[in-house]
């Protein structure tokens, strides 16, 4: 039963690590084109690079750590190799929650529509916005980094590796408070991200009760701006609560006897979130949906050995996606 676990396991990360490469790839290569060939690109896209490039390094560690564990446990799995892989795991995984959390707060203010003073004020400053929560996540990460090193090397004598690749510690109790801190770091850009999405709706709600006493109608175009966004932020948020989830999930875990399914479960659950939303972030952005149905059609065509033509079509779709 534990060969079968692991071989199920071993194949939803493998696939989940396939398709975040492809479509965090995808993000990644179309706005670097659109950046060579216009020399200048969007605060969007710019958010969009910098979050494909650092799910990209996370999924990478994340399936080279899942590989050493299951095959070769305790040849290289240290204590000190453990302080370094968490510090590397926590860098790059901040990382790619403050850039989708900053995506969540470009989307807000540039959609969302109040008449208060502040949010006027940041909405004219909206990349001044961005580069200070940008600085905030910086002091967070550096915060959480000592956490989960100085601790661990004052309270935490050594480690204990079994055969069933799970990480235990003599002493169970600095494991839950480490894992209840990196939780709470990892809540405070999923609250910021939740907050957005109920502005997002309250401006959407007072949108609506605005048009129907005009003549327009809802179906204007800030109100399909609106929906396309909460669309996208809905989905999005839905993998980071599962994503915050299985964080909570292991904190509790971490209190019970070891089990090999509850780590397995939350691995998988944890890289769901840079893998899938890239697919997500690519349905609902136009200029990344057309690039990917060209790479599509362009696979299909080489699949299948179809005419030249067709390969041209394919490639001057590639073409125009990208300059659009």
């Amino acid at each position: 039963m534990n060969g079968v676990l692991q071989s199920i396991f071993t194949i939803i990360l493998t696939v989940e690590f396939i398709i975040g490469n492809i479509g965090n790839g995808i993000i990644a290569v179309v706005n670097i084109i659109d950046l060579v060939k216009r020399r200048k690109i969007s605060s969007v896209d710019q958010i969009l690079t910098a979050l494909a490039i650092s799910r990209i390094a996370l999924l990478w560690l994340v399936l080279v750590n899942w590989w050493f564990i299951m095959f070769s446990p305790g040849k290289w799995m240290t204590k000190r190799m453990v302080g370094i892989l968490h510090s590397i795991w926590t860098a790059f995984n901040q990382f790619s929650l403050w850039f989708a959390t900053s995506l969540s707060i470009f989307c807000f203010f540039k959609i969302a529509n109040f008449s208060n003073t502040i949010f006027l004020y940041f909405k004219v400053r909206v990349k001044k916005v961005m580069a200070g929560a940008l600085l905030v996540s910086l002091v967070l990460l550096c915060l959480n980094i000592i956490v989960i090193n100085v601790p661990e090397n004052i309270f935490i004598p050594e480690y204990k590796i079994n055969m069933s690749y799970s990480l235990s510690l003599n002493n169970t109790q600095p494991s839950v408070l480490f894992s209840f801190a990196n939780t709470i770091f990892v809540f405070i850009p999923f609250a910021v991200s939740l907050v957005t999405f109920l502005l997002l709706i309250f401006s959407l709600c007072k949108h609506l009760r605005k048009m129907q006493h005009s003549s327009q109608g809802s179906k204007d175009i800030s109100t399909k701006a609106h929906i396309r966004a909460l669309q996208t932020v809905i989905a999005s948020l839905l993998l980071y609560a599962i994503f915050f989830l299985s964080l909570v999930v292991k904190v509790w875990g971490s209190l019970l006897l070891e089990r090999k399914l509850l780590l397995l479960i939350t691995q998988a659950a944890r890289t769901a979130f840079p893998s899938v939303h890239s697919c997500v972030l690519i349905l609902g952005n136009p200029k990344l949906r057309k690039a990917s149905l060209s790479v599509l059609l362009w696979l299909r065509c080489r699949s299948k050995d179809r005419n030249p033509s067709v390969h041209r079509a394919g490639a001057q779709l590639c073409g125009s996606s990208c300059i659009s």
